[in-house]
C-alpha cells in the first residue's frame, strides 16, 4: 500500500499556535512594554532609563499602573500572533511555489517575514493606537471604550488607524529580522536528538530573531509611539506625521540615540518573548501533529 504523502498542519493548527504564544508572551512581559512607551513618549534629553523609569511610575503611580491599557493587547495578541504566524506559513509557501525552491532560503524566509510583518500591521494598528493612549502618563481616559469613543467622536473610524504607515514599517523590519534570523541560527546549530533539545534550540533561535528584530525596528517603534501619542489639534499639520521624515525630525532634534529611547526594556522583552513564542508556538504545533497523526507533518 502506497505511503500517504506528508501534509502541512491546516491552517487552524498554525492560527491557534499562534494565538496561544502571544497570550502567554504578553502575560510574562507586559510591564517592560508600558515602560517602553513611557521612554519613547519623552521628547528631549532622556530624564531617565528603565530602572529610574520603572520605580517612578511604581512610586508615583502604584504597581497597577504597569499593567494599565493591558486589554487591548490581550484582545490584540490572540489574533496578533495568530495572523504573524499563519501568514508567516502562507507566504512561505506561496515564494516557495513562485522561486521554485524546494525548501526555504535565508532569502526566502527573510521575503516571507517581511510579508507576514506588513499583513499582521493591519490587524494591529487600533488596539496598538488605544494601547498607546492609555500608557501615557498624561491619560485620563477611563479605559479601551472610553478611548475608542474619543478618537472615533473626533476623527470618525478611520482615526482608529492613525500610525497606520508607521506600525506597517515597525512590523515588515521586526517579522524580517525575527524569521531570517530564526532560520539562520537553526541552520548553525546542531540538530536536537530529544524533545528538551528541541526546545531549547527552538527558544535561542526565537530569542535571537527577537533581538534582531528589536534592533532593526526600534526607531520605526519610536515614531509609532510619538505619532499615536501625539493630541491632534484642528487644522494643524503633526510634529510627527510620517515615517521616514519624523525619523529624520528626531535624529536631528534629540540625536541619533534617541531612535533608541525604550531599546532595553523592549528588548528585555522581545529578545527572550521571542522564544517564548517560537517554544509555545512549536510545543503547540507538536500537539496538534501528534493527535491529527501521519500524514501531518
Amino acid at each position: 500500500m502506497p505511503t500517504e504523502q506528508p501534509k502541512p498542519l491546516p491552517f487552524i493548527a498554525n492560527f491557534t499556535a499562534g494565538a496561544i504564544a502571544g497570550v502567554s508572551e504578553i502575560l510574562t512581559f507586559y510591564p517592560l512594554d508600558v515602560v517602553k512607551t513611557r521612554m519613547q513618549l519623552e521628547t528631549g534629553k532622556a530624564k531617565h532609563g528603565m530602572v529610574g523609569s520603572l520605580t517612578s511610575i511604581i512610586r508615583e503611580e502604584g504597581i497597577g499602573r504597569l499593567y494599565r491599557g493591558l486589554v487591548p493587547p490581550l484582545l490584540l495578541e490572540a489574533p496578533k500572533r495568530a495572523v504573524k504566524f499563519a501568514s508567516n506559513d502562507f507566504w512561505g509557501k506561496t515564494f516557495l511555489g513562485m522561486s521554485g525552491e524546494s525548501k526555504m532560503t535565508q532569502q526566502l524566509s527573510i521575503l516571507t517575514g517581511c510579508s507576514a510583518g506588513a499583513t499582521e500591521s493591519f490587524v494591529v494598528v487600533p488596539f496598538e493606537l488605544v494601547k498607546i493612549k492609555l500608557q501615557d502618563k498624561t491619560s485620563t481616559f477611563a479605559g479601551p471604550v472610553d478611548v475608542v469613543k474619543h478618537i472615533v467622536r473626533k476623527e470618525g473610524i478611520l482615526g482608529l488607524y492613525g500610525g497606520m504607515e508607521a506600525t506597517f514599517w515597525r512590523h515588515l523590519w521586526w517579522n524580517g529580522g525575527y524569521f531570517g534570523c530564526i532560520f539562520q541560527v537553526r541552520s548553525l546549530m546542531k540538530k536536537a536528538d530529544t524533545p528538551q533539545g528541541q526546545l531549547f534550540n527552538n527558544f535561542v533561535s526565537g530569542s535571537v530573531g527577537g533581538f534582531v528584530g528589536t534592533a532593526l525596528n526600534t526607531p520605526f517603534d519610536v515614531v509609532k509611539s510619538r505619532i499615536q501619542g501625539a493630541t491632534k489639534a484642528p487644522g494643524t499639520v503633526p510634529k510627527y506625521n510620517w515615517t521616514y521624515p519624523a525619523l529624520l525630525t528626531i535624529m536631528r532634534e534629540e540625536g541619533p540615540t534617541a531612535l533608541y529611547k525604550g531599546f532595553v526594556p523592549k528588548v528585555l522583552r522581545l529578545a527572550p518573548g521571542g522564544g517564548v513564542l517560537l517554544l509555545v508556538v512549536e510545543f503547540t504545533l507538536g500537539v496538534f501533529r501528534k493527535a491529527l497523526g501521519p500524514p501531518y507533518i
